[in-house]
């Protein structure tokens, strides 16, 4: 029987095994999934208070639609011989899709590297609310102030004090200039404190060190800085992005026998545009990318990747949200309005349970429904 392998348990990993079952429908396919944990882990709320709120049990999704789920980490991709290691059993695959996602890069040579906290994994979100746990008035600082730090920065101001360094000259330098008034209000209203143009050089017993010479005070330090893609993508090919990504063709195949999803696809948005490292392009990535590794073994017409808009929704803690709108961001909604929308789309990444049904219409729906929002209107002037 011709086998799908699925490496990676993540919003691409989890699509494109439905996006596989879709193809599937009643044929004769096996479809696997090789994941080393329990749960889909909706890393982009990882920054709320509670981020064990975040996770689905794979078991629910997989199940009902016909996936099998091994779970062990992959440490080895054999292209050759089209064999993956998995907890040091080999696994064989006819086409596979890789969706292992990407990692914090964290800094090198910094000293009290150790004592540094992220929340970039389930694991990391945990260790940081614990610490924190009950100690109201704490102080923080936060390194990076691009979009997980912004959202780390302002939900952690609800609960204590918080300073928010960037080597930028601008707080969300890679937003653009679109949005960083309403964000520099956001900061400004919630008491959230900048040293821009400055690094970390040292994380201490109760402080952060910087590069202009001056020591905050810290009882925890949160790093958010720089993403790269999973290093699999280096067993895969040699011709990666500055991401670490693979590049892949309109179908979202790498190689003739290798698909990537989500973070670890360098897939083309437009003409001038690459797909983001974010949940709103690992999803329909996911969704295509397995549909057509399925599809091409049962000799099924492939589908085109045809991303929806690019939107974001920066959360802003008490200050609410911002809801941008194409690639110079142009600022849709914000505040209580841009809250709303953000509620509305966290509740949309999760994808339904236990009933196969509706699990196989959602993978067959690839582009981004977006919430009805008004045009802002310019001021009127006397």
């Amino acid at each position: 029987m011709a086998h799908v392998v699925i490496v990676g348990g993540g919003f691409a990993g989890v699509w494109s095994a439905a996006g596989a079952a879709l193809a599937r429908g009643k044929a004769d396919l096996r479809i696997t999934l090789i994941a080393p944990g329990e749960h889909l882990v909706l890393r982009p709320r990882l920054y709320e208070p509670e981020p064990d709120l975040a996770k689905v049990e794979l078991g629910r999704i997989l199940g009902p639609i016909g996936v099998e789920h091994l779970r062990a980490r992959v440490g080895t991709i054999d292209t050759a011989r089209r064999v993956v290691v998995a907890g040091g059993t080999e696994v064989g695959y006819d086409r596979l899709v890789l969706a292992t996602g990407s990692e914090l890069v964290r800094p090198r040579d910094l000293p009290g590297a150790d004592r540094l906290f992220d929340i970039d994994t389930l694991e990391g979100a945990r260790r940081l609310t614990e610490h924190l746990r009950g100690r109201e008035g704490f102080r923080a600082v936060v390194v990076g102030a691009g979009f997980t730090g912004l959202e780390a920065a302002t939900a952690l101001a609800a609960r204590g004090r918080v300073l928010l360094v960037d080597r930028a000259e601008a707080v969300g330098e890679q937003l653009g200039p679109g949005p960083r008034p309403e964000i520099e209000a956001a900061l400004d209203a919630l008491g959230v404190e900048r040293r821009l143009g400055t690094t970390l050089t040292e994380v201490g017993d109760g402080y952060a060190a910087l590069s202009d010479g001056t020591k905050a005070e810290a009882d925890a330090v949160v790093w958010t800085v720089g993403m790269r893609a999973s290093e699999l993508t280096r067993q895969i090919s040699g011709r990666l992005d500055h991401l670490g990504r693979l590049p892949v063709d309109r179908w979202l195949r790498a190689t003739p026998e290798v698909y990537a999803a989500g973070d670890t696809a360098a897939a083309a948005f437009d003409a001038e545009h690459t797909v983001m490292q974010a949940c709103q392009h690992a999803t329909p990535l996911g969704k295509v990318a397995g549909y057509n590794a399925a599809a091409d073994l049962l000799g099924l017409p492939p589908r085109d990747f045809t991303p929806g808009p690019y939107v974001t929704c920066l959360d802003l803690g008490g200050a609410g949200a911002i809801f941008t709108r194409g690639w110079d961001r142009e600022v849709m909604a914000s505040g209580a309005d841009g809250a709303s929308i953000k509620k509305h789309i966290n509740q949309r990444i999760h994808p339904p349970v236990d009933d196969a049904e509706r699990i196989l219409a959602a993978a067959d729906h690839v582009r981004l429904e977006l919430p009805f929002f008004p045009r802002k209107e310019p001021a009127a002037t006397a």
